[in-house]
């Protein structure tokens, strides 16, 4: 009698199933948001000696980070134009350039207004940046890993974030915060390894040469119409909102967290010097990049609208137990879980976005939804500054919590995307 033996071969584990093509898009994209944050937050972490010398108030320095991210909303949706006509990879080339180089021309700011200028400038390549490595990253990789991919590269966010606090620490005692500025153009070189290791998405590829054969090639503009249409307009109007209320309380939050802590106690700050500063922040971008890429796993493994619903829950509890805490050791404890819980969802936009519309209008949405709300989000710095001049920090960051609370809303009425093939 002969018998059969059953051979079981084990699964694949995920990241055997990427190619190199797929992976180099995330280190593109995601290096290149890196550095986007380590440019862009520089300015957070020398903010209290920008005032000094240039005699700003609080609500002035707002203003600045304002201005900043007005120009990014601008600068994603222009970007996400130049993304879908020209391509992904130009698009973020281009934008990657254009930061940098403002970043180290903050450094010769001698006016606000020259700062104002060098910041709005620095602005639109920030927001180019997300609108054209999320196009490139969704684009490559498949359904079922899209969302541990854009964790991957959000994630990336909060190593820029530590990078700046780690200059910052090095620079700033021994050469000031303008040297510190003059760091930002490091990036720039980094585009040399994009122009020559990183390729097209097939899918947009594909799009383009159907486009040529038919001799009818599309009207960037026609991309903003369709965004606006009768089929397309909830969506749209759905994921503007939850974008919003996202970068209200990031940018209204986490610009001012290092102000608030090397603020002195009557100021309403926690008072630590400028080396416990940046190492508070520094672990608490540890907690920020765990939490941008178990999203992604999360967001793969139980949906997209519950693990939003985890996220933002948890981070309007803490937000109010963080803003009234004043004990260092505390600080250090909590920080980790609320950029964890209070940024870490941020990886769950570009997915949801890039599900939402078909190829020949995916970059148009991102950069229009994303960074219009960005740009409406810009006034959150300001307001918090300004709350701030009147009611110190911690209890401005009240409001904060409140706007998370709205987003919970928002998440229940957007549809679950989750393993949803791109057209």
């Amino acid at each position: 009698m002969s018998t059969e033996t059953a051979i079981t071969i084990p699964a694949a584990k995920w990241h055997q199933e990427v190619s190199p093509r797929q992976w180099r898009t995330v280190i593109a994209g995601g290096l290149g948001w890196a550095l986007d944050s380590m440019d862009v937050m520089l300015y957070a972490m020398v903010i209290v000696h920008i005032m000094a010398e240039l005699q700003l108030t609080t609500s002035q320095a707002g203003l600045l980070t304002t201005a900043t991210l007005v120009a990014s909303g601008i600068g994603g949706m222009l970007f996400g134009l130049i993304a879908d006509k020209w391509g992904r990879k130009f698009s973020l080339t281009l934008s990657i350039l254009t930061y940098s180089v403002f970043t180290a021309a903050c450094g010769f700011s001698q006016t606000m207004t020259q700062l104002l200028v060098f910041r709005f400038i620095l602005g639109l390549g920030m927001g180019g940046e997300w609108t054209a490595g999320a196009a490139l990253v969704t684009e490559t990789w498949p359904a079922k890993h899209r969302g541990k991919a854009m964790g991957l590269m959000q994630s990336c966010w909060a190593l820029g974030y530590a990078a700046a606090a780690l200059v910052t620490a090095i620079v700033l005692p021994h050469f000031g915060w303008r040297v510190v500025f003059f760091v930002g153009i490091l990036p720039a070189l980094f585009t040399l390894w994009v122009r020559r290791h990183v390729e097209e998405p097939a899918i947009w590829v594909e799009h383009k040469e159907k486009e040529k054969s038919a001799k009818k090639e599309r009207n960037i503009l026609a991309n903003v119409a369709e965004l606006f249409s009768a089929q397309n307009r909830k969506y749209t109007f759905l994921a503007f909102g939850l974008s919003l209320m996202h970068l209200f309380t990031y940018w209204g939050l986490f610009s001012w967290i290092p102000g608030y802590l090397s603020l002195p106690p009557e100021q309403g700050g926690a008072g630590l010097n400028i080396f416990k500063s940046a190492t508070w922040v520094i672990v608490m971008q540890v907690g920020g990049w765990f939490g941008y890429v178990l999203f992604g796993f999360i967001a793969d493994a139980i949906g997209r609208k519950k693990a939003f619903t985890i996220f933002f829950l948890v981070a309007t509890i803490l937000v109010p137990i963080y803003s009234m805490t004043r004990d260092p050791i505390a600080l250090l404890c909590i920080g980790p879980f609320l950029v964890f819980f209070g940024a870490g969802f941020a990886s769950g936009f570009g997915p949801l976005i890039a599900e939402l519309f078909p190829t020949r209008m995916r970059a148009t949405a991102q950069g229009i939804i994303y960074n219009s709300a960005r740009a409406i989000s810009a006034f959150a710095p300001f307001i918090i500054g300004s709350l701030a001049g009147v009611y110190g920090l911690g209890p401005a960051f009240l409001l904060i919590g409140a706007c998370f609370l709205l987003g919970l809303v928002l998440v229940l009425l957007l549809p679950e995307t989750t393993g949803r093939e791109l057209e």
